[in-house]
């Protein structure tokens, strides 16, 4: 054993001191700190050199509107100013294009009391002020037609009563609409931390295999362990590795999260709330990232040894990665609905467990069997691909020359056994 701990602290040392790995954490922490404080971030940009209220010209054709709509933006607490104007509209056309103006509004109402509103600006990804005064000149409709009807304010609020709509499901696996939301954003952050960790870490692993052999280093070291502690020493020395970043990560994300106080993060706070998530849920998260790592860091190795150039360790991962994308897609068209047929079967495919049974058991209440077979199945499954993964990654290591095919795990067993 005393040669598979020296590769694994040389697994694990020796990456965690390259440069990409200590850039690429410290770029994640710093942009964890930025978007926790984005919003006082975006604040601060916004308020410099807008203290002014912003003006719009207003054209009112009926002569009835200007000052329903200013009344209505006054009482939203808008920064728009209306300011009416005796130009065509052709003149403020002229305005905009020279950048006298920004923006103006036209406004008129026709035969039935319909509001006629034209919003013209120079602007393609403008939003915020148009959907504003669309908003404004709705509730100024609403008036015009209470006006119309003779329509007191009571009878107006009467329209927009709110049904009472309440959501009863009956379904033996089915969770409360709030234990449901948070469950599906846990699910969806603990998704795509195992998904990135599997494919992050598994190419990882094999790019390391193949840089061993492609420097040669691999003919040295097989001479005094052998292959197979060499593969599970790399398998656990990377997997710690990454296990240790995303802990730091996890710290960092708190702590950024904890110290920006402001009303966005304190309300995705009280949303995001562990309090009513199922512990268990959190358990098999922890349990299905460990296991999918190890299937899949197991199976990159066996890859990786069948190359001998770095350059092409990426194409003959591509099956292994497109693997683990299949299993994202599959669980994310569940989020909206984990109860899908074809998500049950895939499951118990120990590739998409993963991420799909995770998805299951995180949204919805399932018999206990279910979890603890798919877990089973995975099990058994990194059990007998570490035994033929041994195999080829016994023989894998000795050959040299140009390998992109999956065909030559049959070459590489037969060398294995010489």
């Amino acid at each position: 054993m005393r040669e598979f701990w020296i590769i694994f602290k040389q697994a694990f040392i020796t990456k965690a001191k390259t440069k990409s790995f200590i850039i690429t954490t410290a770029i994640v922490i710093v942009a964890m700190f930025l978007l926790s404080n984005l919003p006082r971030i975006l604040e601060s940009i916004d308020g410099i050199g807008n203290d002014e209220q912003t003006t719009l010209k207003v054209i009112d054709a009926s002569g009835q509107l200007e000052d329903p709509l200013a009344a209505v933006l006054q009482a939203n607490k808008s920064d728009i100013k209306l300011e009416g104007t005796e130009l065509s509209e052709k003149e403020l056309e002229q305005q905009v294009r020279s950048e006298e103006i920004d923006s103006f509004i036209t406004l008129s109402l026709d035969e039935t009391n319909t509001i006629h509103a034209k919003y013209t600006t120079l602007s393609s990804i403008e939003m915020d002020l148009p959907e504003i005064l669309r908003n404004s000149l709705q509730t100024v409709q609403a008036g015009v037609k209470a006006d119309e009807l003779s329509l007191s304010s009571d009878q107006v609020d009467s329209l927009f009563t709110q049904v009472s709509f309440e959501k009863n499901n009956i379904s033996t696996t089915a969770k409360s609409e709030d234990e449901l939301n948070q469950a599906r954003i846990l699910v969806y952050v603990l998704m795509f931390v195992i998904y990135f960790a599997v494919i992050l870490y598994s190419g990882m692993i094999a790019t390391e295999v193949a840089t061993e052999k492609s420097s040669r280093v691999m003919e040295i070291l097989i001479s005094s362990v052998s292959p197979v502690k060499h593969m599970f020493a790399k398998v656990l020395g990377i997997g710690t590795l990454g296990i240790v970043q995303i802990l730091i990560y996890a710290v960092a994300g708190f702590i950024a999260f904890k110290t920006s106080a402001s009303e966005a993060t304190e309300g995705l706070g009280s949303f995001f709330s562990l309090n009513d998530i199922n512990p268990l849920t959190l358990v098999y998260a922890v349990v299905f990232f460990l296991l999918g790592y190890f299937l899949y860091a197991t199976l990159a190795a066996l890859l990786g040894s069948l190359v001998s150039r770095t350059e092409d360790v990426q194409q003959m991962i591509m099956p292994m990665t497109l693997m683990i994308v299949a299993a994202f897609i599959l669980a994310a068209s569940g989020l909206g609905n984990p109860e899908l047929t074809y998500l049950k079967y895939a499951s118990f495919f120990p590739f998409f467990t993963p991420l799909v049974m995770f998805l299951r058991v995180g949204m919805l209440d399932l018999p206990m069997w279910q979890p603890l077979l798919s877990i089973g199945i995975m099990l058994v499954t990194i059990l007998v691909l570490g035994w033929f993964g041994a195999r080829v990654y016994r023989g894998g290591v000795l050959m040299y020359g140009p390998s992109r095919s999956l065909k030559d795990i049959k070459k590489a067993i037969q060398l294995g056994k010489e």
